[in-house]
């Protein structure tokens, strides 16, 4: 696993405002990528699929527990959620 941070460039006005630090070698020296995020509320979190050879785009909703990683309940995945 590679980790890369991202930061937000406030000057982009069309496209994608968010660009990995480490640049494109590190992006595309992976063969799947994934961009976690945090929902606006509790510990809801969204995983999206970017990039994989392998497997369509896609989102999933999951929520951080004492329990560790678990499923989002219905109500929870239906709030609005934040960028």
């Amino acid at each position: 696993m590679v980790t890369n941070q991202v930061m937000a460039k406030p000057d982009v006005f069309f496209g994608d405002a968010v660009h990995p630090i480490g640049g494109h070698i590190v992006g595309h020296t992976s063969h799947t990528r994934l961009y976690l995020r945090r929902a606006a509320h509790g510990p809801v979190r969204i995983a999206r699929l970017v990039s994989s050879p392998y497997l369509p785009e896609g989102e999933e909703i999951f929520k951080i527990t004492e329990n560790g990683i678990e499923d989002a309940s219905e109500e929870e995945k239906t709030k609005p959620r934040g960028h």
